[in-house]
């Protein structure tokens, strides 16, 4: 396993949310929530903003698909996001898919007694904590870089 911090990024419409891993890949944690801009370059601004005092690896960008796999106009916002954060940083980005996250998130909160709309605000951050459970998970097990890079996404 690579040293480093990770940071995982989930995409949504309102709110996206963050989770940034400690430093030796080993435990997720929620990071914050980022309001959406109508700019992704404010977006993008806010995120970078979130991480200025952290050394980060990789981030890691969940890439909504369909459970067949097709693509949809979230992930094309995903990949549009994706897309500026590396532009802006000298960081890589990957996408990970991210099928079944927010129902895992959404079954964390239950158990952990919130209700849908108790959750609301922090459902994001903790869709982006099993994303970056999943890439530390890949990474552990297989040895080779989770997800994909931007440049090898084929949708």
């Amino acid at each position: 396993m690579r040293p480093g911090r990770r940071l995982a990024v989930d995409v949504g419409k309102v709110r996206v949310g963050l989770a940034i891993s400690d430093f030796h890949g080993i435990l997720a944690s929620p990071l914050k929530n980022i309001a959406r801009q109508a700019e992704s370059a404010d977006t993008v601004s806010l995120i970078l903003e979130a991480i200025k005092d952290e050394s980060i690896l990789e981030i890691y960008v969940g890439l909504p698909v369909s459970m067949s796999g097709k693509a949809s106009a979230s992930t094309d916002d995903a990949i549009a996001l994706a897309t500026a954060i590396e532009a802006a940083s000298t960081t890589p980005v990957r996408m990970l898919d991210e099928r079944l996250t927010t129902v895992t998130a959404t079954a964390a909160l239950r158990i952990s007694g919130k209700n849908s709309k108790d959750g609301r605000q922090i459902i994001d951050q903790i869709a982006a904590t099993v994303i970056l459970e999943q890439a530390l998970a890949i990474e552990k097990s297989s040895q080779r870089l989770p997800g994909l890079a931007l440049k090898d996404l084929d949708v």
